[in-house]
């Protein structure tokens, strides 16, 4: 899997690049701001771009702004955000997009570094990671009236755990549910969500995120 990485630091940029390489990727180059990243998928085609939010010229939003015309030109290139932040305009704008391929972390918040690594292939074969506190503050900026208040609590928590891209078996064991009794309670997020049944597999990780677009 081709990986491409975009982000200032140099040092910052040079670890993760060696992660990603001992961990088998092919790191199809390294750029230093958002019009070096855009050339790079360009001319590289890879399957996942990693972003930072602020690089040059102005350290504001250029990242997420590159990320969005990736989104827009190279539908089939993931797009993983790496940053310090949450800006959350871009962001809704980003994850909004229901065709996956799409992921969002806090730098100091990832875990390990097996962790990134899972996130990084999931998003370059078609899913979607988000971090939580990525949501949370998504969450913040919802509009009423406001059909999560429909929710049960239980439900948020399970709707919380789908935002991050857990799967079933993943919620079970964090919540520590019976599988039919998850498979209910998602079957009841999509109904009072108004999300309709799909064979699209990435409504459970957008059933907030979509709404948040409304």
């Amino acid at each position: 899997m081709r990986v491409v990485l975009a982000d200032d630091a140099v040092l910052f940029r040079e670890g993760v690049a060696r992660l990603l390489g001992d961990a088998g990727f092919d790191v199809g180059g390294q750029a230093g701001d958002a019009d070096m990243l855009l050339e790079l998928v360009r001319s590289t085609a890879p399957q996942v771009a990693i972003v930072d939010i602020r690089m040059p010229p102005t350290h504001t939003n250029e990242g997420l702004v590159a990320a969005l015309r990736i989104r827009q030109d190279h539908p089939g290139v993931g797009v993983l955000v790496l940053s310090q932040y949450v800006e959350t305009h871009y962001a809704v704008r980003l994850l909004g997009d229901a065709t996956g391929r799409v992921g969002y972390l806090l730098k100091d918040r990832v875990p390990d570094v097996d962790e990134f690594i899972d996130a990084v292939r999931r998003v370059g074969c078609g899913g979607s990671v988000v971090d939580p506190q990525v949501v949370a503050q998504l969450l913040g900026r919802r509009r009423n009236p406001d059909p999560l208040t429909e929710l049960t609590r239980r439900e948020c928590e399970v709707l919380a755990l789908m935002a991050e891209g857990r799967s079933n078996q993943a919620i079970c064991q964090r919540l520590f549910l019976g599988a039919k009794t998850v498979e209910t309670h998602v079957s009841s997020i999509f109904s009072k969500l108004a999300l309709p049944p799909t064979t699209d597999s990435h409504r459970r990780v957008l059933a907030v995120l979509t709404y948040l677009r409304s």
